[in-house]
């Protein structure tokens, strides 16, 4: 059942919250348990950011991110990066017309609402820059006109960790695109039984909830939610602690971090703590919501010494680290309910 749009002036934090809670609800209908997974994927989607899926085949990355765009609703396409593609076959190509004489531009299966890049990292690095621009800018330039990308527009990039034949690994210029990166894991054997009740008969089917213009009005609510300079410095701590390790108490880590967050995390880290805590019905950050998702904004930022790779040390060990180490301001509650300035 589609849900009845709220207007942008009258719309609460807890009518937004009710919104995406039952968008949510209807891609869980399809996907079992993996609540983090898609809770990012909104989180993903309200901060105007994109997301980078990695796990093992079968973990349904690729059917959470059709039911996604299913519900929040817009035009979808999925491209399967294959290393014999080539950049025409994602932005676009210019084809001779010889009826017209003149070349006609055929814009590619990026100008849609949500881009489903599955596999992205069996692509060649030509095919990988030149995601880059659509994915930074929001514009493909070809043939020396500029084309500008469906408004909203999300790009959810699925990655398989274990097979290293036919693989490129993505660069690090393209990796600190992503807002978020997300780590799937097996499902838990409650789980896994569901998935055989469910989807051994005939497959459940998510219904729309949400709408282009909807989205929009969400992601500009979700930019309005308040960030009190108490929790902004916090932020700017949590990065700062992984560029100086040792300024903030941890010079064992100084060793372990070769290059630490840039600046992209620092309004990455924003961007996804108001997303989260409006999902939450809120209209202001809490310390948690940050630390709720800096793994997953900042893990994939970090480069680590080879000594460190080879210790099987993972950048998401090294961030969760920092959360512990970084010490969080403490909200004080006033009697409406709110943190105190």
């Amino acid at each position: 059942m589609t849900s009845t749009p709220v207007g942008p002036a009258k719309q609460s934090a807890a009518d937004a919250s009710k919104l995406l809670a039952d968008a949510i609800a209807q891609v869980q209908r399809v996907i079992v348990g993996q609540e983090h997974m898609v809770e990012q994927l909104m989180v993903a989607l309200l901060a105007k950011g994109h997301c980078l899926l990695e796990g093992v085949p079968g973990t349904a990355k690729t059917l959470a991110v059709r039911s996604f765009a299913t519900v929040v609703g817009g035009e979808f396409a999925r491209i399967q990066f294959t290393p014999d593609l080539v950049p025409s076959d994602i932005v676009g190509t210019r084809i001779y017309s010889s009826r017209k004489e003149t070349f006609d531009i055929q814009l590619g299966p990026v100008f849609v609402n949500f881009v489903l890049a599955d596999e992205i990292n069996r692509a060649p690095a030509k095919v990988q820059s030149a995601m880059l621009e659509i994915m930074a800018e929001q514009q493909v330039s070809i043939g020396g006109h500029t084309y500008l990308a469906k408004k909203p527009f999300i790009v959810i990039a699925t990655q398989n960790p274990i097979e290293s034949e036919g693989v490129y690994p993505l660069p690090e210029a393209q990796r600190d695109r992503f807002l978020l990166k997300v780590d799937i894991d097996y499902p838990r054997g409650n789980e896994e039984f569901e998935i055989l009740r469910r989807m051994s008969v005939q497959a459940p089917e998510p219904n729309p909830v949400l709408n282009p213009e909807l989205v929009i009005r969400l992601q500009n609510r979700a930019s309005q939610v308040f960030v009190h300079n108490l929790v902004a410095e916090y932020i700017v701590r949590l990065v700062l602690a992984s560029r100086n390790p040792a300024d903030f108490g941890m010079p064992d880590l100084a060793s372990v971090i070769s290059i630490g967050c840039s600046s992209r995390a620092t309004l990455g880290l924003v961007a996804a703590s108001r997303a989260l805590a409006l999902i939450h019905g809120r209209d202001y950050v809490l310390p948690t919501d940050v630390q709720a998702v800096a793994k997953d904004v900042m893990a994939h930022r970090l480069v680590l010494t080879f000594d460190a790779v080879a210790d099987n040390i993972v950048p998401g060990q090294v961030v969760e680290r920092i959360i512990a180490m970084v010490p969080p301001p403490t909200p004080v509650w006033n009697q409406g309910g709110g943190p105190r300035p």
